[in-house]
């Protein structure tokens, strides 16, 4: 069987996929991987998988632009004799299927498996550019993840309900499977030698690509109450701006409250369980989620964890359980509870316990891996 991975970034392949794509070749399948250029290419070529540059620009809104990617995935699929198309997020799901649709060689058509993590900006936003794309959006996700030979995988039940109501995908063709997962051995509990507070400053962390619906504005909102109440509490940003999507936060912007010493930008992580390990609380204030991995690599690492009541977060969380919830868009909120969480350290480490045997019962990427590989073999028994 041959597979074809088709994401938005080849950062997001190698970090996010990385395993399902080990997984697939251990077990004598062929896996192709196809993204826009960027430097996480040859990092999957090291490892021995091809990796195909795609002509795609993300923020391209050029429909002739548009419809030749479309074109050039469906020869590609066609080429390479593809048995299942595989697409990430929106507008990977949507392409990688209407290429499905029309691509044939000589075994048949391409199987195609949408995995659509969150809504993504066109859904989340209320700027007008986002207000007009959504209808054009909902009918081209109508045509291309529905019919014969589709799969939709969803991350949280939120998005199910969201699907079922607005009739995009008939209920048989769609699968729920919680995130990309996550290797719970590497991602572990903190040692002897790992830097906690100790006395010191409490440490919480905001990991994420640096995107307003992620609830930067809120975390540094924050941030300010708390420092206006006298409290040793320093907070970390970890993660880039992302500058094809129209929610990134200016990097002016992130300069400018590194400046006010509010927060340490930290940028890109290369070794993300030394960092969890090294903070006391890891916030997510995000709007919406599809299943978010900082929040799980989190809870694997037996952090205590604070993020908002919404699709895919509370799917991580249950309230007072195994971290705090709060409302969305509420800076207020989120400084009470990281007020809370450093008044209580019993609470951290009970919160952070209870993260981590979570992560272990439900999001471990094996459980993932091994429903994802039961999809395509329903499709290929089909």
């Amino acid at each position: 069987m041959k597979v074809l991975l088709f994401a938005n970034t080849e950062w997001y392949l190698y970090n996010f996929r990385r395993s399902l794509a080990l997984a697939l070749r251990e077990a004598g399948h062929e896996v192709l991987l196809v993204s826009p250029p960027g430097p996480y290419g040859e990092k999957l070529r090291e490892l021995g998988f091809r990796w195909i540059p795609a002509p795609m620009e993300r923020r391209s809104l050029n429909p002739l632009r548009e419809l030749g990617l479309v074109h050039w995935l469906r020869r590609l699929l066609v080429a390479e004799s593809v048995d299942i198309v595989h697409g990430f997020t929106i507008k990977c799901a949507v392409y990688g299927s209407l290429a499905g649709r029309f691509a044939r060689h000589e075994g048949g058509r391409p199987q195609r498996v949408s995995a659509v993590a969150g809504m993504g900006y066109v859904f989340i936003s209320d700027d007008l550019t986002a207000r007009l794309l959504r209808p054009v959006v909902r009918g081209l996700l109508r045509f291309a993840l529905d019919g014969d030979g589709a799969r939709l995988i969803l991350q949280n039940p939120d998005d199910v309900a969201l699907f079922h109501r607005a009739r995009l995908v008939q209920p048989a063709r769609i699968r729920l499977i919680p995130g990309s997962g996550v290797d719970s051995d590497r991602f572990g509990p903190p040692g002897p030698a790992d830097a906690a507070s100790g006395g010191q400053a409490l440490r919480v962390l905001l990991p994420a690509r640096l995107l307003w619906d992620k609830g930067v504005a809120e975390f540094v909102e924050a941030a300010r109450i708390l420092r206006a109440e006298g409290r040793r509490i320093d907070f970390l940003l970890a993660g880039d701006p992302d500058p094809g999507n129209p929610a990134a936060v200016p990097q002016s912007e992130l300069r400018a409250w590194v400046d006010e010493e509010l927060l340490q930008w930290l940028g890109h992580v290369g070794d993300m369980p030394a960092l969890f390990r090294s903070v006391d609380v890891v916030a997510l204030p995000s709007y919406r989620e599809g299943l978010p991995k900082g929040l799980i690599e989190a809870g694997a690492c037996a952090r205590a964890l604070v993020t908002t009541d919404v699709p895919g977060c509370r799917e991580v969380v249950a309230d007072g359980v195994d971290g705090l919830l709060v409302p969305a868009r509420d800076g207020q909120a989120l400084a009470r509870a990281i007020a809370t969480l450093q008044d209580d350290p019993a609470l951290r480490a009970r919160l952070g316990a209870a993260a981590r045997q979570k992560v272990l019962r439900e999001f471990d990427e094996r459980i993932v891996i091994r429903r994802t590989l039961d999809v395509y073999a329903e499709l290929v028994r089909a």
